[in-house]
């Protein structure tokens, strides 16, 4: 027998805690699909649709909500809703969907609730191998101040060679980095966004800076990359590096070898992505790499590598030499 409905409006406590204990997660990502689903609560409420019960929710409900999302103004920025952010609202629909078929309480299937589509391409910024290289040259460790060389060359390489996100480097500990004589692998669990569980890959190379950068240090900071400022002991302060710190070496370090302006650490990220893509590495491979949740994240990327494609095809291709 299915469950007795209540008003859609109803399940927002039940509908938060199902993100939180089945799909594990984080409270700000569960604050983002309250803040979104929102919405939809308050065009039931101006059109005195409080008591809409599930089952009672059909595809000309959805129509008119989507007629309203496009037609929303932001009363502090006086401008309409972008596209992409028309879908935020419709994804956290179709997941309280979901979440309705996942406790069998009858209503419209998720899949009713298509996206809008957006005309404008997201666009990837990365770094070619050759920039790259640039960049971690720039670290130029003969010059004065070995532990930061060491540290800021050790940071960029693990950026490359893992795909980390910033806030993700940052938690790193030194116990993590076991490095061993002669080792040429290595690899250690995370806890990313979502606190998703992945596996990242340390390039040979990556290993060899790490190694330098840790046998250099004199310290007994559990963090893997700190602050080398005098004075940060003495006044109880953490040595840790934050988001902001990796963001300036990058910036700093971006300068220094004439790359674009606009690089981040993302870039780096994308940069690793775009790379896997590039040699052929299946797409769902690279979204475990980067370890996003859902595939259409990862699909940003193919973009950029079907250009590759595009220009490979053109000059390799055997069929033009048809008649």
């Amino acid at each position: 027998m299915p469950p007795i409905q209540k008003p859609i409006i109803k399940y927002r406590t039940d509908f938060l805690e199902y993100l939180e204990i089945q799909k594990g997660l984080s409270v700000k990502t569960q604050e983002n699909y309250d803040r979104f689903l929102n919405k939809f609560f308050y065009w039931l409420k101006i059109n005195k649709l409080n008591n809409l019960k599930p089952n009672k929710l059909n595809k000309n409900f959805i129509w008119k909500y989507r007629i309203f999302l496009s037609k929303y103004v932001n009363p502090i920025s006086k401008k309409r809703l972008k596209k992409s952010t028309q879908n935020y609202y419709l994804i956290a629909l179709r997941s309280i969907l979901e979440f309705f078929a996942e406790k069998k309480i009858t209503s419209l299937h998720s899949s009713a609730i298509k996206l809008a589509k957006d005309k404008t391409d997201k666009k990837v910024n990365f770094l070619k191998l050759e920039q790259i290289e640039k960049l971690l040259l720039a670290t130029n460790i003969k010059t004065n101040n070995l532990k930061t060389k060491l540290r800021d060359r050790a940071i960029l390489e693990t950026l490359f060679s893992t795909g980390l996100r910033v806030a993700e480097l940052i938690k790193l500990n030194r116990e993590q980095i076991k490095i061993r004589k002669k080792i040429q692998e290595l690899e250690i669990s995370i806890i990313g966004k979502g606190e998703k569980i992945r596996t990242i890959y340390f390039s040979k190379r990556s290993i060899a800076w790490l190694k330098k950068y840790i046998d250099i240090r004199n310290d007994i900071d559990p963090a893997l990359f700190i602050n080398f400022k005098s004075g940060i002991e003495k006044n109880n302060k953490s040595r840790r590096l934050t988001v902001r710190s990796i963001e300036n070496i990058v910036k700093k370090y971006i300068k220094i070898a004439g790359l674009p302006i606009m690089t981040t650490p993302h870039t780096i990220r994308h940069s690793f992505a775009t790379d896997l893509l590039s040699n052929g590495v299946d797409l769902r491979i690279v979204q475990e790499f980067l370890g996003h949740r859902n595939i259409a994240t990862t699909q940003i990327y193919t973009h950029v590598t079907n250009k590759q494609l595009k220009d490979i095809h053109k000059k390799m291709h055997g069929g033009k030499k048809l008649k």
